[in-house]
C-alpha cells in the first residue's frame, strides 16, 4: 500500500468497526470544531456580563422551533387567518401557551438585544478590528425589530391590523418612495390577504433566512476577533489572566438560559397572550396601538407632522443611525473604559434615556384622556371577552358560524324584554340577540350563570368593569326590570 499522507486513516471497506462520533468526525470533523469552540481564551475569565449574546442565541432557537409549529396551524389569508389563531388558542392542546411563548419570546429577545447592544457600547468591545462584528450585530437588530413588526400583523385581529395600518402609512411620509413602499408593503390601497401574503413570507422565510445568515457571520466574526475582555483591556492585544469557555462560562450560560426558560414559562402560564376579535376595517372606535417596544416611536412621531414629518421621519433617525454605524470607523482610540469616554456615552444615555421617557409618556398621554383610556379599557375588555366565548368553526365560503340564537318570543312579557332592549340602546353594544360585540360581553346563557337578583342589581348598579365598558345605570320600573329579565332568561 502506497504510503499515505500524515494523520489519514487507510480506508479498510465495510468491515471497519468505528463508533458513531468517530464516522460523524472522519466526514464532518466536528471535533477539532468542538475543541475550538469550548477551549475559546477569554480575557478576564469567565463573567455573567457575558451571557446576553448565548442568551440571544437560545431565544432565537426557541423562536424558530415555536415559530414552526405555529405555522403548521396557520393559513394566511384574511378569511382563515385569524379562525386558524383562534382554533390554536381554543382546541389545540397547549396552543395558547406556544403562542404565548413565541410572542414573549419576541419581547425578551428585543431586550437582551438592547442590553447586548447598550453593554458592547459601554465596554467598547466594537474597538479593535471588529467594525464587521460591530455592523452584523447591527444589522441583526434592524432584521430581529423587522421580525416582530411583520409577525404582529398575522394574528388578523382587530389590535393588529389598526396598529400595523398605522405603522404602513407612515411608511408613506417618507419623501419619493413613501407611497411606493406602503403600496409593496400592503400589496394594494387597503390591507388584505395579499398584505398578510407578503407579511408571512417576510416573517416566515426572508427574514429568517437573512437572520440565520447573519447570525453564522456574526458568530464566525466574534471567532475571528476574539472576546474583548473586560473594558480595562486593551482593544487588540489585552494583557493579564485569561480563562477558558468550558467549563465555567458554559455554565453560565446554561443557567441564564435556563432562567429565560423559566421566565417564558411562567408568562405564558400566568399570563397567557390574548386574541382579540377579528379585524373589522369599519370600526371607527378601534384606538390602535403598537407593542410596548415601538411605543417610543410611536409617540416621537406625534411630534412631527405636516412638512416637518420628513424631519422626525428620515432626517433624525438618518443621523443616529448614521453615528451608530459608523461609530467603530471614527472612534479608533484604544480607550474603552465608559468613565474615559464622557461624551460618546453620555449621547448614547440621553438617546437611550429618551426613547424610555418616550414610551412612558405614551402610556402616560392615554391614561390621562379619560375618553382614550375608557376606549382602550373597551377593547380590552372585548379581547377577554372573546377568549372566554367558545371556538366558532367557519361555515362554507369562509364565514364564521354565528353565535346568536333565533329567539322565539313566546310569551308578551319577553316580547315587552325584547323591546325595552333594544329601545334602551342594549342592542348597540351586545348585538342582536345578546349574541355579544367588541363593545360588551354576549348575553346568551347569561340567566344560567346569575340569577334574577342578580342581574336586576347589575343592570340597576352596573359594576366598575361595566361602567368603563359605557353601561349606564337604567332606571327602570319593577315591570320594565321584570320583562327584562324574562327576555335575558330567554336567551339559552
Amino acid at each position: 500500500m502506497p504510503d499515505l499522507p500524515p494523520r489519514v486513516k487507510p480506508f479498510r471497506g465495510p468491515e471497519t468497526k468505528e463508533s458513531l462520533p468517530e464516522w460523524l468526525d472522519q466526514r464532518t470533523g466536528w471535533k477539532p470544531m468542538l475543541h475550538t469552540l469550548l477551549n475559546e481564551r477569554i480575557p478576564g475569565g469567565a463573567r455573567w456580563s457575558y451571557v446576553f449574546g448565548s442568551g440571544l442565541l437560545f431565544i432565537l432557537l426557541s423562536q424558530v422551533v415555536t415559530g414552526i409549529f405555529l405555522a403548521m396551524y396557520y393559513v394566511p389569508s384574511a378569511d382563515h387567518a385569524h379562525t386558524t389563531i383562534a382554533y390554536l388558542m381554543k382546541v389545540v392542546s397547549d396552543g395558547a401557551f406556544l403562542r404565548s411563548i413565541h410572542s414573549y419570546g419576541a419581547s425578551i429577545m428585543i431586550i437582551l438585544l438592547v442590553v447586548h447592544l447598550t453593554q458592547t457600547f459601554l465596554f467598547g468591545s466594537y474597538k479593535g478590528r471588529r467594525e464587521l462584528l460591530w455592523l452584523a450585530g447591527l444589522v441583526l437588530f434592524a432584521l430581529v425589530l423587522g421580525m416582530a413588526f411583520t409577525g404582529y400583523l398575522l394574528p388578523w385581529d382587530e389590535r393588529s391590523y389598526f396598529a400595523t395600518a398605522v405603522g404602513t402609512n407612515v411608511m408613506s411620509e417618507v419623501p419619493v418612495v413613501g407611497q411606493w413602499l406602503k403600496l409593496a408593503m400592503r400589496g394594494g390601497a387597503g390591507m388584505g390577504t395579499l398584505t398578510i401574503s407578503r407579511f408571512f413570507v417576510l416573517h416566515v422565510f426572508l427574514l429568517p433566512a437573512a437572520l440565520l445568515i447573519f447570525v453564522g457571520a456574526h458568530l464566525l466574526l466574534f471567532q475571528k476577533a476574539t472576546p474583548a475582555g473586560s473594558p480595562s483591556a486593551h482593544p487588540v492585544a489585552p494583557r493579564g489572566k485569561t480563562g477558558m469557555f468550558y467549563p465555567k462560562q458554559l455554565v453560565l450560560d446554561a443557567a441564564f438560559a435556563l432562567l429565560l426558560i423559566v421566565i417564558l414559562a411562567l408568562l405564558a402560564y400566568f399570563v397567557p397572550k390574548a386574541l382579540g376579535p377579528a379585524a373589522n376595517p369599519a370600526d371607527t372606535q378601534f384606538i390602535p396601538r403598537p407593542e410596548w417596544y415601538y411605543r417610543p416611536i410611536f409617540q416621537w412621531l406625534k411630534y412631527w407632522e405636516g412638512p416637518l414629518a420628513v424631519v422626525g421621519i428620515l432626517v433624525i433617525p438618518g443621523i443616529l443611525t448614521a453615528l451608530l454605524v459608523g461609530l467603530p470607523f471614527y472612534d479608533r482610540s484604544p480607550e474603552r473604559r465608559p468613565w474615559k469616554r464622557p461624551v460618546a456615552v453620555s449621547v448614547y444615555s440621553v438617546v437611550l434615556l429618551g426613547l424610555i421617557a418616550l414610551g412612558i409618556i405614551s402610556y402616560h398621554v392615554d391614561n390621562s384622556n379619560p375618553a382614550i383610556r375608557m376606549q382602550l379599557r373597551r377593547q380590552d375588555i372585548a379581547e377577554e371577552q372573546f377568549m372566554r366565548q367558545p371556538f366558532q368553526p367557519e361555515m362554507a365560503g369562509g364565514t364564521v358560524a354565528a353565535t346568536a340564537p333565533q329567539t322565539t318570543v313566546a310569551s308578551p312579557l319577553i316580547a315587552q324584554g325584547k323591546q325595552i332592549f333594544e329601545t334602551k340602546g342594549c342592542v348597540a353594544c351586545h348585538g342582536e340577540g345578546g349574541a355579544g360585540t367588541a363593545m360588551a360581553i354576549k348575553l346568551i346563557g347569561i340567566s344560567q350563570k346569575l340569577s334574577s337578583d342578580q342581574l336586576e342589581d347589575l343592570v340597576r348598579h352596573p359594576n366598575a368593569t361595566m361602567t368603563a365598558g359605557g353601561m349606564p345605570a337604567f332606571p327602570l320600573s319593577d315591570d320594565e326590570m321584570k320583562a327584562l329579565i324574562a327576555y335575558l332568561d330567554s336567551l339559552k
